[in-house]
């Protein structure tokens, strides 16, 4: 079994359909499997059990889709395809994200607490092998809150993809001891910069002053901002052998899966560590002091916020 799809019901996680408890499947599942362990969340607009947003049926599916631009299915692009024990463990993990940004933002945060259990029964079942995270959007703030209350080295390397959330979350569950042993890297793009003022714009921060992932995270260690929009950026991970497609759109909330060559990066992060240390690249990455803030442009509604 190389995918384990997840949903949270009130404040646990159960198997998708099934409704039990997942703790003996997990371990089952991990039995003889030596891979990294990676747990996908998903973000705004996505419910588990949806007609049309199910995430397991959408981007956490293994199934590839010709009817929507947007499904490109996380764990195949990840290396997870059901060939060998080598691959290690996806877990798709779905949760409830419809209705208005306020009530989704809210979900976000006990989703995270349902996350830090199932993350306890992966440590139980598989001592010592770390959980790595991919997540987009609101799936940011998710991964954000399971950190802050997961086990001491619960994690390892947490992926952000255009995160809907604020940087201080993010400083906060570093220093968590769930986060202590974890290398977090915040991907971000001028084109997600609608979205990132809508959140600042709709949801106040946890502290005053605080500023979306989008605009980055301050120095220190175990942690990287990835400018998929900085054409430096782009050459220094071509240098490395990581080809990225710059930007084709001016705005897009997705870019940061869907764009050529993402996803090559990200498979090597989680299965080549040795081959990506973030430390020389956040070195050969280091930018100046955050520009004056860009003037907003229109920002999208509410109901047409992202997924």
């Amino acid at each position: 079994m190389t995918l384990v799809r997840l949903d949270v019901l009130g404040d646990r996680t159960h198997l998708h359909g099934l409704g039990e408890a997942p703790g003996p499947f997990l371990a089952e599942a991990l039995h003889g499997t030596d891979g990294p362990i990676v747990a996908m969340i998903h973000g705004y607009k996505f419910v588990p059990g949806h007609p049309d947003r199910c995430p397991h049926r959408h981007i956490l599916g293994l199934e590839a889709r010709d009817d929507c631009w947007k499904a490109l299915s996380w764990p195949r692009a990840l290396g997870f395809t059901g060939t060998g024990p080598a691959e290690g463990l996806a877990i798709a993990f779905g949760w409830h994200a419809r209705g208005t940004i306020w009530e989704a933002w809210r979900r976000a945060e006990a989703a995270g607490a349902a996350l830090a259990g199932t993350v306890e029964l992966l440590a139980a079942a598989a001592p010592g092998r770390p959980v790595h995270v991919v997540a987009h959007s609101l799936g940011a703030r998710v991964a954000l809150a399971a950190m802050r209350r997961a086990p001491e080295g619960a994690f390892g390397r947490v992926i952000l993809l255009a995160g809907a959330d604020y940087a201080g979350a993010a400083e906060a569950a570093l220093d968590a001891p769930g986060g202590r042993g974890a290398e977090l890297v915040n991907v971000a793009s001028r084109e997600n910069l609608p979205f990132d003022l809508m959140i600042e714009g709709l949801v106040a921060p946890p502290r005053r002053g605080d500023v979306t992932l989008g605009r980055g995270l301050g120095a220190g260690p175990r942690r990287l901002t990835l400018r998929l929009d900085d054409a430096r950026t782009l050459a220094a991970l071509a240098a490395r052998g990581f080809a990225i497609a710059p930007p084709e759109r001016r705005i897009c909330h997705w870019s940061a899966y869907l764009r050529p060559g993402v996803f090559a990066f990200y498979r090597a992060l989680l299965r080549e560590p040795a081959r990506t240390p973030l430390a020389p690249l956040a070195a050969a990455l280091a930018r100046p002091a955050q520009a004056a803030r860009p003037r907003a442009p229109a920002l999208p509604s509410a109901a047409n916020a992202p997924s």
